[in-house]
């Protein structure tokens, strides 16, 4: 339901059409910080997943999940993992060549070009959420805050060097949130990641560490506005992940499900 409100409001509406573009103005990646390391440079290397390092860094992110999981025997776990990075990486090639853009404020033909969701972040959020389940209790929460500081960088990352909207990396976000709910649902009740304890501190360290990162990620040298815009959005699907992961309603549920006896 969050994917297809994004769509519906950032697509499908004039209103989020102008909004949306009028962040996007100007084509030069350069003024973005983060250009060096985004793959857009003449001959950078890229950060993973940015630029042509995307397909590298999910297949090596599967092949360390399979690792894991036969280190682990932790089978369905393992299963639901990659299932996880998988689908959220097909469904967002699959939905940006299926979703229309329809052209609603007569825009640019660049600006008409659909972009949701994004492949880059989907490798991130897929593979982080991915890691999630198949860490084990006592490292867990800090898996989570990882995959929260790489999916923040990423997501601003791609907004500053102007290759995607910022619902294009919502959308992603959400779309792996979706994919991690329902394959922790779909697990046995042995062996789905239940409630794990944390330092009680660690949630506001984590919240705190990805909006710097967001900042830096997603800042431009020649625009204030679009680098508070790019931030917020990376910050909003990192905290998306904390909640999918570490606080989300399946949780909760398990925490209030009567035992029997």
């Amino acid at each position: 339901m969050g994917f297809l409100a994004v769509y519906l409001i950032a697509v499908c509406t004039p209103f989020g059409q102008r909004a949306e573009n009028a962040v996007l103005k100007g084509f030069n990646a350069r003024p973005a910080w983060i250009y060096d390391w985004s793959g857009a440079a003449y001959k950078s290397s890229a950060l993973p997943p940015l630029g042509d390092t995307a397909m590298p860094t999910l297949v090596a992110g599967v092949a360390i999940i399979v690792a894991v999981t036969l280190m682990r025997r932790c089978w369905w776990q393992g299963c639901a993992a990659i299932g996880v990075a998988a689908v959220t990486f097909g469904g967002t090639e699959v939905l940006k060549r299926i979703l229309p853009r329809p052209d609603l404020i007569h825009a640019p033909v660049w600006f008409t070009e659909g972009s949701l969701p994004s492949g880059h972040v989907a490798v991130a959020a897929g593979l982080a959420l991915g890691a999630i389940l198949i860490a084990s209790p006592r490292i867990r929460p800090y898996v989570t805050t990882a995959g929260m500081l790489w999916l923040a960088v990423s997501a601003a990352a791609v907004q500053a060097i102007h290759h995607h909207r910022p619902s294009d990396v919502l959308g992603a976000t959400l779309l792996a949130c979706a994919c991690y709910s329902l394959a922790e649902r779909l697990l046995p009740p042995t062996t789905a990641p239940g409630i794990t304890l944390r330092p009680r501190a660690l949630p506001a360290i984590a919240l705190a560490l990805s909006a710097a990162s967001a900042l830096v990620a997603g800042a431009r040298n020649d625009s204030v506005t679009q680098s508070l815009v790019y931030a917020a959005a990376a910050f909003l699907c990192a905290s998306l992940l904390w909640y999918t992961a570490a606080e989300g309603p399946a949780h909760t549920t398990r925490r209030t499900r009567p035992t029997p006896g």
